[in-house]
């Protein structure tokens, strides 16, 4: 882009390889909060001011762009994200994230069906809720089979459900005489064959082992896949996540194509990654396999192993599908000892998933006795993951044992099914964020994507600012709700801090990495209802640029072709992208409101309940 009044260096420094001006440049860093420009050379910022500043870092070679007055934050980072599984499969799925209808998410399965060869599954998993839809319901199996009449589909309705259409149930080998696994629930009708709908009871696993039976990519296509999901991930200004692992996540078949791709320099996102025990009884088995062959160390800036988790065993897990009672776990204390045990004794850092105070709790005395022995605290990274209903005793009991938390915005999906079982009241403290952040621990946040939030970090963001679902729910008061500044630090600061990298990202300083975003709208400035739809428009990830939109088209990297082709992504992309409320779009809602006020002005004029020369409008806000 031609930049005036910049001239190349005079040699007393090394020219940049990327310098972006005539920024809003928000650092993150308390020395120098604010800057017009950012100079990277080597992966790592060297100059940060206005543009006389850094002008000598202007050479022949580089590459300069004009933000034109844009809002350019820190790289986001995501402290809980399924990335590694989810660039799996990526290519496979069919997004209904931010689809404002269920009319139209329909239309999206039924041209699909079109699309695709016999043996293969429509998949849509996760990043969508009921409530973000105009009509405020799920879809029926009804309009599944009518929509794919041939075609299995198989659409995952957050940890809560499964809706299958005939074809499906069929693919997956459901019959009247398949037993229900135990924590699941296959629905049958009076006659006992499978109606379509699966039920976490409340165990997920049904869910997905049904998914596992959906046929998968070769190799090749995982990594096509797996790169274009980071560029998806890339186009919302994330530039770090942190994998959790998960089930059906096998250690070190499925985390290969993230491996290759880091060795190939194809990584367009910093990855630190955990292991997962995926068979009960095996647990220590695996933990002591992997502790002799690999160590937290092992890695570097874009791939690195951070520890276990988010399970260590699985008697251990809760499940939060907030539609069905809390579970009650069995004793599982012995076993998770020995766990936790071997991983603190051999300087591993670890994460788990709990939903629940009363397993919070639990966990927490194996730690006490643990602490006697001086395992804790002990220089290690732990934490818990999600704790939704955490108590505020549990959390000082948290930080004394020098634990933290990684808070995601599932309440944003799930947030009506837990006011409907539990109440608002109770809700309101859902997960209790700001006194987290008033013990002193470190809290980090996500989004838990992509099966149940979306991975869009702007949706968690408005969450943490609102206090709101994606269905305009207020869950929160202003006591448990965050400044944007404070929400940013989570998604920054806080995922640098659990990964040990606080002195190397997080705030765009000197000698930190050069990973930063320039953004379609000033999130210090939209209203609240525009903070989920902004994007990036230039996203940098340690200089390179790995997205590029709006004026900076084509300046990223080169990917490529979309394979099959036959892939929902090659058709509607993945985020849907919906228009803001706030500008033109209001103006349209303003235009609807008042044809809508005429219309039942002339239906009252037609029933003789006023004079058909009154012309004034029901609603005065309307009378123009």
């Amino acid at each position: 882009m031609p930049v005036g009044g910049m001239t190349p260096a005079d040699g007393t420094v090394k020219p940049a390889d990327l310098l972006v001006r005539n920024a809003k440049v928000f650092t993150g860093d308390p020395r120098r909060p604010e800057a017009q420009a950012v100079a990277v050379h080597g992966g790592n910022i060297v100059a940060l001011g206005d543009d006389r500043a850094v002008a000598p870092y202007v050479g022949t070679e580089t590459r300069v762009v004009d933000a034109l007055g844009r809002r350019v934050l820190p790289g986001l980072n995501d402290s809980h994200l399924h990335v590694i599984r989810g660039g799996l499969n990526y290519v496979l799925e069919l997004r209904w994230d931010g689809v404002p209808s269920l009319a139209q998410a329909l239309a999206m399965l039924r041209e699909q069906a079109g699309r695709t060869p016999a043996g293969q599954w429509i998949r849509v998993v996760g990043g969508w809720t009921a409530d973000q839809f105009a009509e405020r319901r799920m879809p029926t199996v009804s309009e599944l089979n009518a929509a794919a009449p041939d075609t299995p589909v198989f659409v995952l309705h957050l940890y809560q459900s499964a809706l299958m259409n005939r074809a499906a149930v069929r693919a997956a080998g459901f019959t009247r005489d398949t037993p229900d696994p135990r924590g699941g629930q296959i629905v049958r009708g009076r006659d006992g064959e499978p109606t379509g709908v699966l039920l976490a009871a409340p165990s997920a696993l049904i869910l997905y082992s049904t998914l596992a039976k959906a046929p998968v990519l070769g190799e090749d296509d995982r990594r096509t896949s797996t790169r274009h999901f980071l560029r998806e991930l890339n186009r919302f200004g994330l530039t770090s996540a942190i994998d959790a692992a998960g089930g059906f996540q096998n250690f070190p078949d499925n985390y290969r194509t993230v491996i290759d791709l880091a060795r190939t320099g194809e990584l367009s996102l910093r990855i630190a990654y955990h292991l997962f025990p995926q068979t009960a009884g095996q647990e220590i088995a695996d933990l002591t396999r992997w502790i002799d062959t690999v160590s937290p160390a092992d890695g570097d800036e874009w791939l690195r192993l951070r520890g276990a988790g988010e399970n260590l065993t699985w008697a251990a897990a809760d499940f939060e599908n907030f539609s069905e009672p809390r579970p009650e776990l069995g004793d599982y204390e012995a076993e998770f000892e020995k766990a936790v045990r071997l991983l603190m004794e051999n300087g591993w850092g670890f994460r788990l998933h709990a939903t629940y105070d009363e397993t919070i709790r639990r966990d927490l005395a194996v730690f006490e006795k643990l602490a006697a022995d001086g395992l804790f605290p002990a220089g290690n990274c732990w934490l818990f993951d999600h704790a939704e209903t955490v108590s505020d005793a549990s959390l000082d009991r948290i930080a004394a044992l020098g634990g933290a938390v990684s808070v995601q915005n599932r309440m944003s999906f799930q947030g009506r099914a837990f006011v409907e079982r539990y109440g608002a009241d109770v809700a309101a403290r859902t997960p209790p964020v700001r006194r987290m952040l008033g013990t002193g621990i470190t809290v980090a946040a996500g989004t838990d994507a992509t099966r149940v939030s979306s991975y869009n970090p702007w949706v968690a963001l408005h969450w943490l600012v609102t206090g709101r679902t994606v269905g305009d729910l207020l869950l929160y008061p202003p006591a448990n709700r965050l400044s944007r500044e404070k929400a940013l630090e989570l998604y920054t600061v806080g995922g640098a801090r659990l990964t040990g990298e606080e002195h190397l990202k997080g705030i765009l300083r000197e000698g930190y990495f050069g990973d930063l975003t320039v953004l379609s709208d000033d999130y210090f400035t939209v209203t609240d209802e525009d903070i989920p739809h902004i994007e990036s428009v230039l996203t940098v990830v340690g200089g390179r640029i790995v997205y590029a939109a709006a004026e900076y088209e084509g300046l990223d990297e080169t990917l490529p072709a979309l394979r099959p082709e036959w892939s929902p992504v090659a058709r509607f992309g993945g985020y849907h992208a919906t228009p803001k409320p706030s500008g033109a779009r209001q103006a349209d809602l303003i235009a609807e409101a008042v044809a809508e006020s005429e219309r039942h002005r002339q239906w009252r004029v037609a029933r003789r309940f006023i004079p058909e020369q009154q012309s004034m409008p029901l609603d005065p806000c309307f009378d123009l």
